[in-house]
């Protein structure tokens, strides 16, 4: 019924929070960077599949280069999210576990994302190897590293630089197909083996699949 039938005014269009909005072209811009590839996705793309004017794109980001520093921020975060939700449900002095829930959580994740991480780190590289050397995922490796030898679970003399051996290590396996190629399983158990036997802790049958 229309306003002047009823007497009420009509209710105005919701106008969406900055954030949902900046949510809205992140999450077109992935779904067309995936489909389509990066070079090929305009900025007019993005801001038509979001429903979202150009000239809001421009609020919240210069370029699209902008946007892809976003989805790898986003990418961390989600990550880095998983891993803090697994280690949280094992109790704070169960040191493998805690060490074993970090592993098994990165792995997943990655393999879950592996087409947003490969699109935002292989297709479409940072212009800068900073995340390299200022990687939060491995700076929270570090810490739990860290913790668990002051805690005597294990040896890390430098937690820092094991923290960054495991992240390549791990890393690697998922880029490599490795895992993938392995029943999940017995390829996270195998992971978990290996990553206790790297820092000297007790764990369980420490031998690969083949």
């Amino acid at each position: 019924m229309s306003s002047s039938v009823s007497g009420k005014p009509a209710a105005k269009p919701r106008t969406k929070p900055a954030d949902e909005r900046r949510d809205d072209l992140l999450r077109a811009a992935e779904r067309l960077f995936l489909a389509k590839g990066v070079a090929a996705t305009t900025i007019d793309d993005v801001t038509r599949a979001a429903g979202i004017a150009k000239g809001t794109f421009y609020l919240h980001f210069a370029s699209k280069a902008d946007v892809l520093d976003a989805l790898r921020d986003g990418f961390v975060r989600t990550v880095s999210g998983r891993i803090a939700g697994a280690v949280g449900h094992r109790s704070a002095d169960d040191w493998t576990g805690r060490l074993q829930a970090w592993s098994d959580a990165f792995v997943e994740a990655y393999l879950d994302l592996l087409a947003l991480h490969d699109l935002v780190f292989v297709e479409a590289p940072p212009a800068s190897r900073a995340g390299l050397s200022k990687n939060p995922l491995i700076d929270d490796l570090a810490r739990l590293l860290a913790a668990g030898d002051e805690a005597g679970a294990w040896r890390a003399v430098s937690p820092a630089f094991t923290a960054a051996f495991l992240f390549g290590a791990l890393h690697g396996l998922v880029a490599s197909g490795w895992v993938a190629a392995q029943e999940r399983s017995a390829a996270l158990a195998a992971i978990r083996a290996q990553i206790l036997n790297a820092v000297g802790a007790t764990g369980e049958d420490r031998r690969l699949p083949r």
